[in-house]
């Protein structure tokens, strides 16, 4: 019988270290790593100017990253997603994503003050100027306003950090 792979996500405000995270779990257990901002920005070059082109562009490739994923897992091969897990709804497309397949799964959450992801968004914003319209105050404060802490009743493994 063979063995699936297993799926580890992330939970974690804008800033908090989700992107640094995953490479490193990626490269310590040799796992294939699916970042959405990479996938994003391959797919739609200069599309997204606002939250609300990230939420479409976003909701579009989904379904395609799915079946990817999934057939990735099926095959036994671990998958590190850079997506976010923020939400409710969202940890519930990745939960589906497992069931369907009866894989194990782990969800980082990166459990970081505000302070210190205001502060990391700031040197991104340095270190990648693409990004310097996108990762600012105010929509870090615009975008926390929509995240949700996961909660032992939703049924997932998290592993907190």
């Amino acid at each position: 019988m063979e063995s699936l792979g297993k799926l580890i996500f992330f939970c974690g405000k804008m800033g908090a270290g989700k992107t640094t995270q995953s490479k490193l779990i990626a490269a310590n257990q040799r796992a294939v790593r699916i970042s959405e901002d990479e996938w994003l920005a391959a797919h739609y070059p200069n599309q997204i100017q606002s939250f609300e082109d990230y939420i479409k562009f976003s909701t579009l490739i989904k379904p395609f990253i799915k079946s990817h994923v999934q057939s990735l897992l099926t095959v036994g091969v671990d998958v590190v997603m850079d997506f976010p897990a923020n939400t409710v709804r969202q940890r519930s497309w990745f939960s589906s994503l497992c069931s369907e397949v009866q894989c194990a799964h782990e969800l980082y959450y990166l459990d970081v003050p505000d302070e210190v992801c205001l502060v990391q968004i700031g040197k991104r914003r340095v270190e990648q100027p693409e990004r310097a319209h996108f990762d600012t105050e105010e929509v870090f404060h615009h975008v926390t306003q929509c995240f949700e802490e996961p909660t032992d009743d939703e049924g997932l493994n998290i592993v907190r950090v």
